[in-house]
């Protein structure tokens, strides 16, 4: 699952926080956990930042041990959730609670590698993703999906081992930990996880004097490249760079401008979710463009269906609902048969809950969820994540969210909830200008039939925008 990492190549390395184990090291300490889960199915790792979780995740998969990676802030409850649905035999590196036995991981340890014939339908993870209603499900991934998804990636963004990965993502969900750790693994190249997403620690990366050189790949959401534009000294250091890639949401038109002002590159988006892994991405030596996510990596196909599943044309402006199919998919949910044939066509496609529009070349836009995102108004489907991105581009316009209200004529009317920045004030002729910016970028039926300013929007504790609060 990992070649790159058991050619145990000294010059290549992992760094975590500071702290370093070249591959060999690496190989070696993770050869120790792995003899020390001898009789285990499976584990639960507390996904701190930190090289014991590294080397704890490496270990388990060495030993064909799978892994339900739990977020360090996880609640009691949900924290109990993730034990009793899982069921896993022990911690692993430390312990979120004392109700299971721990199995410490000593970055120091070196055993021989002892190679483990493992089954490539075997689960390798159990990934928790939270839904509109209910507790996490337990996404099972096996270890020919992550494969899958790592070689697609890898092609498409002529990835290899001559790359280092720089990154503060967190570890317990796709982004941050099989792309931004098992990515380089598999292929032999370097990772630095700076352990905070902060402009100073993305710039020590690119620091030419550092031991092992500069990264040359960078892998952020785009709250973290919105304060790499507010510091634009930091954010030139990552010039000279290979690729710069933005996922987990969409990134702000505004924020990829900046970023291709600054530093001469043009962010790469991605798609994907915990279900999919990286389903769509654009190439590195493509055409990156601000709100589309590029093309299916290899292995992998797309489709837009309507509301009666008949499909929806490739035009680049009609909306669908999204639906995937291929190697890299999950296995379904842990314990959970009914969601996961409720998430499951007849025909074998996934349903993402995602709206989006495919232009005529291939390329995707996600334009939303289908349960808050899709707004269908005088018999247009219309998708509030495009019209927020194009509001996003306004100078006066710090955040906003667009929702569709019952309307007796229209069947939906676009709003549109603006907080604006400082120095600016709302007034009917901003927001005539508002509506005037969405008709001109998009098209007439997508322009909010009212505007509402906004002193801030409801938001859950991960942030997310909770639109059905700002619903009447």
């Amino acid at each position: 699952m990992l070649p790159g990492l058991l050619t145990a190549d000294p010059t290549r390395f992992v760094e975590v926080a500071g702290r370093r184990l070249t591959h060999p090291e690496l190989l070696g300490a993770a050869a120790q956990v792995a003899a020390d889960l001898e009789g285990k199915n499976r584990v639960a790792v507390l996904a701190t930042m930190t090289l014991e979780t590294v080397v704890g995740v490496v270990g388990a998969l060495l030993a064909g041990v799978s892994v339900v990676p739990v977020p360090p802030d996880s609640g009691t409850r949900e924290l109990e959730h993730f034990l009793t649905d899982a069921a896993p035999d022990a911690w692993l590196a430390s312990a979120g609670d004392d109700t299971l036995p721990l199995i410490s991981v000593d970055v120091d340890a070196r055993a021989p590698f002892v190679e483990k014939q493992v089954g490539q339908d075997d689960v390798a993870f159990v990934l928790y993703t939270s839904g509109t209603t209910g507790l996490p499900k337990g996404v099972l991934m096996s270890r020919r999906s992550v494969q899958a998804g790592l070689d697609g990636l890898a092609a498409a963004w002529d990835w290899t081992g001559d790359d280092t990965v720089a990154h503060g993502l967190p570890l317990f969900h796709v982004h941050g930990l099989i792309l931004g750790c098992l990515g380089p693994l598999r292929l032999g190249g370097n990772v630095v996880h700076v352990a905070k997403g902060t402009p100073e620690a993305y710039a020590s990366a690119a620091d030419p004097e550092r031991e092992g050189g500069p990264a040359t790949m960078y892998f952020a959401v785009p709250t973290i490249w919105s304060r790499l534009v507010e510091r634009p000294e930091l954010l030139s250091q990552l010039s000279n760079a290979r690729l710069l890639v933005s996922g987990s949401a969409a990134l702000p038109v505004p924020v990829f401008d900046k970023v291709r002002e600054i530093t001469g590159l043009e962010p790469v988006e991605r798609y994907g979710m915990s279900e999919t892994l990286i389903t769509v991405a654009t190439r590195a030596d493509g055409h990156p463009q601000a709100g589309w996510v590029g093309i299916p990596i290899e292995g992998v196909e797309t489709r837009l269906v309507d509301e009666n599943d008949a499909p929806v044309v490739h035009d680049g402006e009609s909306v669908g609902n999204l639906q995937v199919r291929g190697a890299t998919t999950f296995d379904g949910y842990l314990n959970r048969p009914d969601a996961t044939a409720e998430a499951t066509t007849p025909d074998g496609w996934f349903r993402t809950g995602d709206v989006a529009v495919i232009a005529p070349d291939g390329r995707h836009r996600i334009v939303g969820r289908e349960s808050v995102d899709l707004i269908k108004s005088a018999g247009w489907r219309i998708g509030a994540g495009e019209i927020e991105s194009t509001l996003l581009g306004h100078p006066a316009v710090a955040e906003c969210a667009v929702v569709g209200e019952p309307d007796a004529d229209l069947g939906q009317r676009i709003v549109a909830h603006v907080v604006l920045r400082e120095g600016f004030t709302g007034s009917d002729d901003l927001a005539t200008e508002l509506v005037a910016l969405v008709g001109s970028e998009l098209s007439a039926h997508k322009r909010p039939r009212e505007v509402r300013w906004a002193t801030g929007l409801p938001r859950n504790e991960m942030g997310k925008v909770q639109k059905k609060r700002l619903l009447p």
